[in-house]
């Protein structure tokens, strides 16, 4: 007999999960939800229709939900189930998802959303926290939270409420995202705050980000892009869904550098549901080059997203955001090929070049971009420095990640020979 859940999008019920007793996953949009017009669809790799979804594009749609690798391995053990069944990981957790997605028991109505229902911390209280998130991600079965987080590092989903830090229970929406140092790689923290920061002095859209010190544990606290404010103190939810979720990516390939999506699926994903293709295709590529710099080598498809809000689909600010390549025990290999290559030092004009249109002024407007980028960068970040400096936060990452930006852009400026712009 298959198992059922109850898939919410937004506030309304779309259709329901199931899982038959083989374990295979189906999602079927409900009657109501099709005869109504214009409603938005989970994924545009699941638009709304009467028949029933099987197969690749359920599982990653649902899977993709939850967190991924150790993390989820470790979530499954806390909560005694498999970590490969997506099925029983979003019964417990699928309260608040990522986008405006959540799970209920069939014929279960959700509770109505309070403008707060939330237990704000204290500096204590937050330590001892993040000891017992160790044990338990996402702190997965305790006091009614049923919260999941895409990704492999350890963080909490909250709300700040007067400035504190406030854990939500019921329905009530979270709003920030708050991220404590990593134990595995070295002042993780520090790293991407400067990163995210350094984006941000580039012009790329990012969620608003701020250090935050509790006791001895430095976190990076995170703004929600896919959570708003109304004026009555409501808070509201946008759709969101990652590229690999959107090109229906086999589990098994995210993260696999060869047979993952590259670069230019992603642009062709953008140029066929974006609203704003041509605006939002730009934005992606300056991303691309960006991570390039900075040496992002973890900058799979799964950390960009489209998203859902009112009735237009855009490129989601950028996220994980994130210098790689100051540890020297990770891959140096690109998360996403360009054109043919994901080795850094084998990306040429030539792959820049596969990513625009193929006509001159294309290639000249991406060749302009390049020089400006791997110009702009070095001298913000050394900028970015200082100014941190100044406000008393310090790393020594920091002059690493201005190396590792020296060094890329010397590798562009190298290709770039010859080329007048």
């Amino acid at each position: 007999m298959a198992r059922v859940l109850d898939v919410y999008l937004y506030d309304t019920l779309a259709g329901k999960l199931s899982e038959d007793m083989f374990g295979y996953l189906s999602f079927t949009y409900g009657d109501a939800y099709c005869n109504q017009e214009n409603m938005p669809a989970l994924s545009v790799a699941l638009p709304v229709q009467a028949e029933p979804f099987h197969g690749t594009a359920v599982k990653t749609y649902f899977s993709a939900l939850l967190p991924d690798g150790k993390t989820r391995e470790q979530l499954a053990r806390s909560l005694n189930i498999s970590d490969e069944n997506v099925f029983d990981l979003l019964e417990k957790l699928g309260g608040e998802c990522a986008g405006a997605v959540s799970f209920h028991p069939e014929g279960k109505i959700p509770p109505e959303q309070q403008k707060t229902d939330a237990l704000i911390l204290d500096d204590q209280q937050l330590q001892e926290v993040f000891a017992l998130l160790r044990q338990r991600p996402l702190l997965a079965g305790i006091d009614d939270m049923r919260i999941s987080l895409s990704g492999h590092q350890s963080k909490l989903s909250i709300s700040v409420l007067n400035n504190k830090i406030a854990l939500v229970r019921g329905a009530t929406p979270t709003t920030h995202i708050l991220k404590p140092m990593s134990t595995l790689l070295n002042d993780s923290v520090h790293n991407e705050f400067f990163c995210t920061r350094l984006a941000k002095a580039m012009k790329i859209d990012v969620p608003q980000t701020e250090l935050r010190n509790f006791g001895n544990t430095s976190c990076l606290l995170i703004e929600r892009y896919d959570r708003v404010c109304d004026p009555s103190g409501i808070i509201k939810r946008y759709h969101q869904e990652n590229f690999c979720q959107a090109l229906s990516t086999k589990e098994e390939d995210i993260h696999d550098r060869s047979r993952g999506p590259r670069v230019n699926d992603c642009l062709k994903l953008l140029q066929k549901y974006s609203t704003k293709p041509a605006m939002d295709s730009l934005a992606f590529i300056k991303r691309i080059i960006f991570n390039y710099l900075i040496g992002n080598a973890h900058a799979y498809a799964t950390k960009f997203s489209l998203l859902h809000k009112e009735n237009d689909i855009i490129l989601a600010p950028a996220c994980g955001i994130f210098c790689t390549a100051v540890y020297p025990h990770l891959s140096t290999k690109m998360a996403m090929k360009i054109a043919d290559t994901h080795n850094y030092d084998s990306v040429s004009l030539e792959h820049w070049h596969s990513l625009m249109p193929n006509t001159i002024a294309a290639k000249r407007n991406i060749e302009k971009q390049l020089v400006q980028m791997s110009s702009e960068c070095l001298e913000k970040a050394k900028t970015l420095k200082l100014k941190l400096q100044t406000a008393g936060i310090e790393s020594p990452l920091f002059d690493v990640i201005c190396h590792v930006i020296k060094t890329r852009g010397e590798h562009i400026q190298i290709s770039m020979k010859g080329i007048n712009v």
